[in-house]
């Protein structure tokens, strides 16, 4: 394999790998909806708690996956990594054994 190829291989997987839970995965789906939600409107629109929310969006932050930027007493984040919403919606267009 060229070396092109492997470093873009090596990117999906690192993408796969950071959103490879059901609520990131739902907080994805969200911030494509929406370009920019805070986090207590993030917990209201999957109905899950802040503490647990707002450590899926900090792993996806530090990764590269999402941005935030803070409004007074808000957080509000964004996906930052375009490609990641691509990959998803191939993999939900697969039919493979569903």
């Amino acid at each position: 394999m060229n070396d092109e190829l492997v470093e873009k291989l090596e990117r999906i997987a690192f993408i796969l790998k950071t959103v490879a839970h059901p609520m990131r995965l739902a907080i994805i789906h969200l911030l494509e909806l929406h370009p920019q939600l805070s986090v207590s409107e993030i917990c209201e629109s999957l109905g899950t708690e802040q503490s647990l929310t707002s450590h899926n969006l900090q792993n996806m932050k530090i990764k590269g996956i999402l941005s935030s930027k803070r409004s007074g007493r808000s957080v509000y984040y964004s996906l930052k990594e375009k490609d990641v919403s691509m990959i998803i919606e191939c993999l939900e267009d697969c039919k493979c054994n569903m």
